[in-house]
């Protein structure tokens, strides 16, 4: 692993060195950026290179990674990434952007983004030689562990509220985890997995946590470069480098999503692969903003909430790496939203009209967040702008009916369809 050259706390810019086995900073508790011998990657790799890789999913980025192949070919951990970047010409249309891009990552094999934070920690267990993984998680975290750790025959411990949607539960048990639902918050949930990780020797992935979920999570940063380039083939990029977005909207709970993004854009601009880092729009649900309130304070900490919203992926009292992601949002010249419950079922519903795409209530907020940049004019009708779908509908069909509606119900003859149809 002669890439990963270590970890600098956040906050405080203490460094420490790679053969530690560390998730925060022992000075502050601050969450740990991974270093990266860019010079060594500059040297062995390229854009052109990485274009020429075989490998379908986050593994063609394995020079950039601070991990090893973790091999298990033939298996959903190899199959993670390079989810489909749409171009919908009717959502195009409506909302006056020609240049709008969809990233799905409800495409991932567990059908959400973070199996790409879940394959290279379980990537990071197999090298320190550990025997269990554990985290925390309203659903799609887990199911994701479950998932990449079941690929690479390593058992799996899940914390997850009682909350939890029971179509994510049954995932998390489908895999063969150890599920625990908590009778409690999913803070509550992150708190014992640590505790418990650390009474155990398991190997704790939590969000926001371990600093190998960003470096997982970074991943969709590449490809929405790599992907915009081939789409538009006639742009000219950085030298033989690649076309960035201008804008980049993305739920936000915890933060590590976005912050994961941020590394990722900038991993790009340090190597001189894209001139700069887009935008970074962070979208909250109104009931759970503990960023956005210190967004829009001007305020450099941020407050806990007591999270109430539908978009569980997205529900949490503390964001863990929320510091990180205000940062993230600020250095970029970007924005924090905020959406209402009802705002992100109506997303829903919208994005699945006009651009085909299936989101839960987590990455329709993202489209919600959208469409209020539309109406606030905070988006230029020139400007590249990519909007990612976190989790797929399929993972919340309750709140799918809420924003879909309710069949018809008739008898099995022509007569009663011939009058709803009439009517």
């Amino acid at each position: 692993m002669s890439r990963f050259l270590g970890y600098r706390c956040s906050r405080c810019g203490q460094e420490y060195g790679a053969d530690e086995r560390l998730y925060v900073c022992r000075q502050d508790g601050g969450n740990l950026d991974v270093l990266l011998d860019l010079e060594r990657i500059t040297a062995e790799s390229s854009p052109a290179a990485i274009g020429r890789s075989r490998e379908p999913g986050i593994w063609r980025y394995l020079p950039l990674l601070p991990v090893d192949d973790p091999g298990h070919q033939g298996t959903p951990l190899r199959a993670v990434g390079w989810t489909p970047l749409y171009a919908p010409p009717r959502l195009r249309h409506a909302l006056g952007l020609p240049r709008l891009w969809v990233k799905d990552d409800g495409r991932n094999p567990t059908a959400s983004f973070k199996d790409r934070a879940s394959a290279v920690v379980v990537a990071r267990a197999q090298e320190l030689g550990v025997e269990r993984v554990v985290t925390a998680s309203t659903g799609n975290a887990g199911a994701a562990l479950a998932g990449m750790a079941a690929a690479a025959g390593m058992p799996a411990v899940i914390f997850a509220p009682m909350t939890a949607p029971p179509a994510k539960v049954a995932q998390l048990m489908i895999y063969g985890a150890q599920v625990f639902l908590i009778e409690g918050s999913y803070d509550q949930a992150f708190d014992l997995s640590i505790e418990a990780s650390a009474a155990y020797g398991w190997y704790c992935r939590n969000t926001g946590y371990n600093p190998f979920t960003a470096e997982g999570k970074k991943t969709a940063a590449y490809e929405i470069c790599e992907q915009l380039t081939l789409a538009e083939s006639t742009q000219a990029g950085v030298g033989n480098g690649w076309l960035a977005p201008d804008v980049v909207l993305v739920s936000v709970g915890d933060g590590n999503i976005i912050s994961g993004l941020a590394k990722g854009f900038q991993d790009l601009v340090d190597l001189g692969w894209i001139a700069a880092a887009p935008r970074l729009y962070a979208v909250q649900a109104e009931g759970s903003a503990a960023v956005y309130n210190a967004f829009q304070a001007g305020a450099d900490e941020i407050e806990p909430v007591q999270a109430t919203t539908l978009a569980d992926s997205i529900s949490v009292d503390q964001p863990r790496d929320g510091w990180r992601a205000l940062q993230a949002v600020r250095r970029t010249g970007g924005k924090c939203l905020r959406v209402t419950d009802q705002a992100i079922l109506e997303a829903m519903s919208d994005l699945a009209l006009t651009a085909g795409v299936f989101a839960e209530p987590a990455g329709a907020a993202a489209h919600a967040g959208l469409r209020l940049a539309v109406a606030e004019g905070l988006l230029a009708e020139d400007e590249r702008v990519v909007l990612l779908n976190t989790g797929n509908g399929i993972k919340d069909v309750a709140s799918a009916m809420k924003a879909a509606g309710q069949p018809t119900v008739i008898e099995p003859t022509m007569a009663a369809l011939a009058a709803v149809l009439a009517g």
